[in-house]
């Protein structure tokens, strides 16, 4: 039995702004424990006999898939999408690049499980129905009418599983609650074990556009450090479709097992609430935060103190460059004020105040008029790229650990309390030649402060 894990590891989560960021989504976060979403998903798999991992994220993801992996040892292969173009062809890109014909075990990267042995006992019981030729979609069983996940209903039995009657999209309360009495639905994971070579036959079937472009962009798979690139311009012209639209609803093989494992998807800060510990007064809590008369409420603070009196089944979340107050019934709606952000071209819809790149992070601490203070945290070993500016010039402060400085064919070290600067149009770079974190603070001056006032000349990530 040869099983390959799937992670799709795309999606901006939108709905957990403003502390998810298109640019810093949901599932490279920890909000439950110390792991992040993604890492939470590849450790899950301990329990199941894995061969292999497959993870699929776009290009700007990149860097947070390959270090977070391999935090955690599970460094796999990792397919990088030029451009989102849902489920169906994501999965297609990884059933193309495998061999040997494995089943695949699709997850995403940004779901809760808490029983993880009932997630294990699903998935092990529904290999057989996949090694058949059947494709298992995974229903969880519902344990309250919800109105945010489409639903599956089941048919005739099939093993430990049930042929798929029919999928349902989001429904009413009322229809919901129908759902629910009946025992004859389950809420749709957008989980799937099945063959390889069975998802492409039923792709290639029912959507023969989308298997013959991911075909055709796979054909000239391009090695890239920890990354796997296919081809741009074929890929971009790729359908956008769902695995359930395109696929599960038109096969007729589509079996649904279902799984009791205290699942969720985090779609909100409610639903996070949901699955979170809770003080007496049903409240969540996190960072810098006091309560008084104050009842099943989410408050989270990252850097200031966050106090809330009298007020009752709220979200309060403060980052260092936003606040988002809204009620825990209406928090869903985050997605419409990501979308105001970037309709008045702000940047706090992609953007955290905190910036991570490969080589570490950056602190956007001041920005005014001519100039901007940043706050700059190098890991040990990394190098920023050998670079130029045309409109600013830079001071550098080391505040913490060592710095190499590279200006030209010029290199030397400076330590605590040092400085540098550099004029514009200076080729330069920065490296932590040392075991801790290197941190400076660097004062930019000049006429254009934006990222793209960057010529690169050469990267160690390969950054263009």
């Amino acid at each position: 039995m040869n099983i390959c894990a799937v992670i799709l590891a795309g999606g901006t989560g939108s709905r957990l702004w403003p502390l998810s960021r298109a640019s810093h989504p949901k599932q490279f976060l920890s909000l439950l424990g110390d792991n992040t979403m993604l890492q939470a998903t590849v450790k899950r798999l301990d329990g199941l006999n894995i061969q292999s991992s497959v993870t699929i994220c776009n290009e700007e993801h990149r860097f947070f898939v390959a270090e977070q992996l391999r935090e955690i040892n599970k460094l796999g292969t990792i397919i990088l999408e030029p451009v989102g173009k849902n489920t169906a062809p994501a999965i297609a890109l990884a059933a193309l690049s495998l061999h040997d014909d494995p089943l695949m075990l699709v997850l995403a990267a940004d779901h809760v499980i808490q029983n993880e042995s009932g997630f294990t006992k699903a998935v092990s019981d529904a290999i057989p129905l996949a090694e058949s030729g059947k494709l298992v979609t995974f229903g969880v069983v519902p344990k309250e009418p919800h109105t945010g996940y489409g639903y599956i209903k089941r048919g005739r039995k099939k093993g430990v599983g049930f042929v798929v009657d029919k999928f349902v999209e989001k429904p009413s309360f009322d229809l919901a609650k129908e759902y629910l009495t009946s025992g004859e639905y389950y809420w749709n994971s957008g989980m799937f074990l099945f063959k390889a070579s069975r998802y492409l036959a039923e792709l290639k079937k029912f959507r023969p556009d989308i298997f013959d472009i991911c075909k055709a962009s796979v054909e000239s798979l391009a090695s890239d450090l920890d990354f796997l690139r296919i081809h741009k311009e074929k890929f971009s012209e790729c359908p956008s479709e769902s695995i359930d639209y395109a696929v599960m609803e038109k096969t007729a093989d589509a079996v649904v097992v279902p799984m009791d494992a205290r699942w969720s998807d985090i779609g909100s800060w409610s639903s996070l609430w949901e699955v979170s510990k809770k003080d007496d007064n049903g409240n969540v809590s996190d960072g810098d935060v006091l309560m008084h008369e104050t009842n099943n409420s989410f408050v989270k603070s990252d850097d200031k103190v966050v106090t809330t009196i009298g007020v009752d089944d709220l979200v309060v979340i403060s980052t260092k460059d936003a606040v988002l107050v809204a009620h825990k019934n209406s928090a869903q709606n985050t997605k419409i004020i990501t979308q105001m952000l970037r309709d008045k071209n702000r940047t706090e819809w992609d953007l955290n105040r905190e910036v991570y790149r490969p080589w570490g992070k950056y602190d956007s601490i001041v920005k005014h008029g001519g100039y901007q203070v940043k706050k700059l945290t190098v890991k040990p070993g990394a190098k920023l790229s050998v670079q130029m500016h045309h409109h600013r010039s830079e001071h550098w402060v080391v505040v913490a650990g060592q710095a190499r400085v590279h200006y030209g064919e010029e290199s030397f070290e400076i330590g605590v309390n040092e400085s540098t600067y550099h004029g514009k149009e200076v080729v330069h770079a920065l490296e932590n030649p040392g075991d801790v974190p290197l941190e400076l603070i660097e004062v930019q001056v000049g006429d254009y402060l934006g990222e793209d006032d960057i010529v690169r000349f050469e990267d160690k990530y390969g950054r263009l």
